[in-house]
Protein backbone atom coordinates (compact mmCIF):
# COMPACT_ATOMS: atom_id res chain seq x y z
CA UNK A 1 0.00 0.00 0.00
CA UNK A 2 1.54 3.37 -1.12
CA UNK A 3 1.98 6.97 1.13
CA UNK A 4 -0.60 9.08 -0.03
CA UNK A 5 -0.25 12.09 1.75
CA UNK A 6 0.89 15.50 -0.84
CA UNK A 7 0.61 12.93 -3.99
CA UNK A 8 -0.53 15.65 -6.66
CA UNK A 9 -4.24 15.72 -7.22
CA UNK A 10 -4.15 15.10 -11.17
CA UNK A 11 -1.83 12.04 -10.66
CA UNK A 12 -4.25 10.52 -8.12
CA UNK A 13 -7.88 11.62 -10.02
CA UNK A 14 -6.06 9.34 -12.72
CA UNK A 15 -5.31 6.28 -10.70
CA UNK A 16 -8.74 6.43 -9.15
CA UNK A 17 -10.34 6.93 -12.60
CA UNK A 18 -7.55 3.38 -13.43
CA UNK A 19 -9.35 1.79 -10.43
CA UNK A 20 -12.94 2.86 -11.17
CA UNK A 21 -12.71 1.51 -14.83
CA UNK A 22 -10.85 -1.45 -14.32
CA UNK A 23 -7.59 -1.00 -15.94
CA UNK A 24 -5.77 -1.08 -12.84
CA UNK A 25 -6.80 -4.28 -11.03
CA UNK A 26 -6.19 -3.97 -7.20
CA UNK A 27 -9.66 -5.80 -5.79
CA UNK A 28 -10.15 -3.36 -3.14
CA UNK A 29 -9.80 -0.09 -4.96
CA UNK A 30 -11.93 -1.53 -7.89
CA UNK A 31 -14.57 -2.43 -5.17
CA UNK A 32 -14.40 1.35 -3.95
CA UNK A 33 -14.39 3.00 -6.62
CA UNK A 34 -16.89 1.49 -9.14
CA UNK A 35 -19.51 4.01 -7.84
CA UNK A 36 -18.05 6.92 -7.66
CA UNK A 37 -18.63 9.99 -9.91
CA UNK A 38 -16.73 11.85 -11.64
CA UNK A 39 -16.98 14.52 -8.86
CA UNK A 40 -16.65 11.98 -5.99
CA UNK A 41 -13.19 11.06 -8.00
CA UNK A 42 -12.15 14.29 -8.31
CA UNK A 43 -13.62 15.48 -4.52
CA UNK A 44 -11.13 12.50 -3.31
CA UNK A 45 -8.28 12.94 -5.62
CA UNK A 46 -8.47 16.83 -3.89
CA UNK A 47 -8.27 15.69 -0.50
CA UNK A 48 -5.20 13.17 -0.98
CA UNK A 49 -3.54 16.32 -2.22
CA UNK A 50 -4.02 18.26 1.19
CA UNK A 51 -2.74 15.25 3.33
CA UNK A 52 0.79 15.76 4.56
CA UNK A 53 3.66 14.34 2.85
CA UNK A 54 5.36 10.94 3.93
CA UNK A 55 7.81 11.50 6.40
CA UNK A 56 11.10 8.91 5.78
CA UNK A 57 11.16 5.90 8.28
CA UNK A 58 13.62 6.38 10.77
CA UNK A 59 15.41 3.40 11.83
CA UNK A 60 18.20 1.30 10.71
CA UNK A 61 21.23 3.04 9.86
CA UNK A 62 21.59 4.68 6.13
CA UNK A 63 23.91 2.75 3.78
CA UNK A 64 25.84 5.86 2.05
CA UNK A 65 26.70 3.64 -0.92
CA UNK A 66 23.63 2.67 -1.54
CA UNK A 67 22.20 6.35 -1.05
CA UNK A 68 25.21 7.52 -3.50
CA UNK A 69 24.42 4.73 -6.10
CA UNK A 70 20.33 5.91 -5.73
CA UNK A 71 21.30 9.53 -6.51
CA UNK A 72 23.09 8.74 -8.99
CA UNK A 73 20.50 6.95 -10.61
CA UNK A 74 18.09 9.60 -10.01
CA UNK A 75 20.45 11.87 -12.50
CA UNK A 76 21.48 9.27 -14.86
CA UNK A 77 17.69 7.75 -15.60
CA UNK A 78 16.20 11.42 -15.16
CA UNK A 79 13.39 10.85 -12.32
CA UNK A 80 14.67 14.51 -11.10
CA UNK A 81 12.95 15.72 -14.25
CA UNK A 82 9.54 14.17 -14.50
CA UNK A 83 9.18 14.02 -10.54
CA UNK A 84 10.92 17.13 -9.58
CA UNK A 85 14.03 17.87 -8.20
CA UNK A 86 12.77 17.52 -4.72
CA UNK A 87 10.96 14.32 -5.83
CA UNK A 88 7.50 15.50 -4.72
CA UNK A 89 5.66 14.97 -7.90
CA UNK A 90 3.98 17.37 -10.05
CA UNK A 91 0.62 17.41 -11.86
CA UNK A 92 0.38 13.09 -13.44
CA UNK A 93 3.49 12.65 -11.94
CA UNK A 94 3.46 11.38 -8.34
CA UNK A 95 5.27 12.57 -5.21
CA UNK A 96 8.64 9.68 -4.70
CA UNK A 97 10.11 11.23 -1.83
CA UNK A 98 9.61 9.34 1.32
CA UNK A 99 7.47 6.60 -0.73
CA UNK A 100 7.26 3.01 1.18
CA UNK A 101 10.19 1.50 -0.35
CA UNK A 102 7.96 -1.75 -0.47
CA UNK A 103 6.05 -0.12 -2.19
CA UNK A 104 8.40 1.67 -4.84
CA UNK A 105 10.13 -1.87 -5.47
CA UNK A 106 6.73 -3.20 -6.45
CA UNK A 107 5.50 -0.53 -8.44
CA UNK A 108 9.22 0.07 -10.10
CA UNK A 109 8.74 -4.00 -11.41
CA UNK A 110 5.30 -4.04 -12.33
CA UNK A 111 6.33 -0.85 -14.73
CA UNK A 112 9.36 -2.18 -16.34
CA UNK A 113 7.76 -5.86 -16.39
CA UNK A 114 4.99 -3.62 -18.65
CA UNK A 115 2.05 -5.04 -15.94
CA UNK A 116 0.68 -1.80 -14.79
CA UNK A 117 -0.70 0.79 -16.88
CA UNK A 118 0.24 4.11 -16.43
CA UNK A 119 -0.72 7.12 -17.82
CA UNK A 120 1.19 7.29 -20.33
CA UNK A 121 3.96 4.45 -21.40
CA UNK A 122 6.91 6.94 -20.37
CA UNK A 123 7.57 4.81 -17.16
CA UNK A 124 7.83 1.16 -19.19
CA UNK A 125 10.08 2.87 -21.48
CA UNK A 126 12.85 4.04 -18.94
CA UNK A 127 12.57 0.96 -16.96
CA UNK A 128 13.39 -1.27 -19.84
CA UNK A 129 16.88 -0.09 -19.24
CA UNK A 130 16.79 -0.45 -15.50
CA UNK A 131 18.31 -3.61 -14.05
CA UNK A 132 17.00 -5.14 -10.61
CA UNK A 133 19.34 -4.01 -8.57
CA UNK A 134 19.04 -0.48 -9.43
CA UNK A 135 15.61 -0.92 -9.20
CA UNK A 136 16.89 -1.76 -5.12
CA UNK A 137 19.17 0.91 -5.03
CA UNK A 138 16.81 3.58 -6.22
CA UNK A 139 14.09 2.38 -4.17
CA UNK A 140 16.32 2.72 -0.87
CA UNK A 141 17.16 6.14 -2.22
CA UNK A 142 13.85 7.65 -2.56
CA UNK A 143 12.25 6.06 0.39
CA UNK A 144 14.72 8.28 2.75
CA UNK A 145 14.47 11.20 1.17
CA UNK A 146 12.09 13.99 2.55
Amino acid sequence: MPSLGAQPAPYVLIQLYLFRGGQRLVEVMNQATKDFSDEDLKAFSDFIATLPAPKPTPGEPTDRARIDRGLALVHQYRCDFCHNPDLAGRDNVPRLAAQREDYLIKSLREYKANSRPGYDASMADVLARITDGEILDLAYFLARQP
